[in-house]
């Protein structure tokens, strides 16, 4: 199931939207990053942007940036548990 962070508005209201989507388990954890026709995709290892489509924090709108940053904890705790073979500190298991 698609988990969608929760923007205030106005960021929501003009069409920012912060995800992490489904049927992404292959892929290194990350989020999906949208804005009208844009999108980027935040590794959640890293912090760097992923290639393809690439990009870079000053595309972003600074208060979404802020959301991010404030909800880290969150979004890797929710890959974690959308994708559980496939988390993001996988060091972290006691298996």
């Amino acid at each position: 199931m698609a988990f969608s962070l929760e923007l205030p508005n106005p960021l929501a209201t003009v069409g920012w939207k912060v995800k992490i989507r489904d049927k992404e388990r292959l892929e290194p954890p990350h989020v999906t990053i949208l804005h009208k026709r844009h999108d980027w995709r935040l590794g959640l290892r890293d912090g760097a942007f992923l290639v393809p489509p690439g990009g870079s924090w000053n595309e972003i709108d600074a208060a979404v940036q802020e959301v991010i940053e404030a909800n880290w904890q969150l979004l890797c705790e929710e890959w974690d548990r959308a994708y559980p073979t496939n988390r993001v500190h996988p060091e972290d298991d006691d298996g």
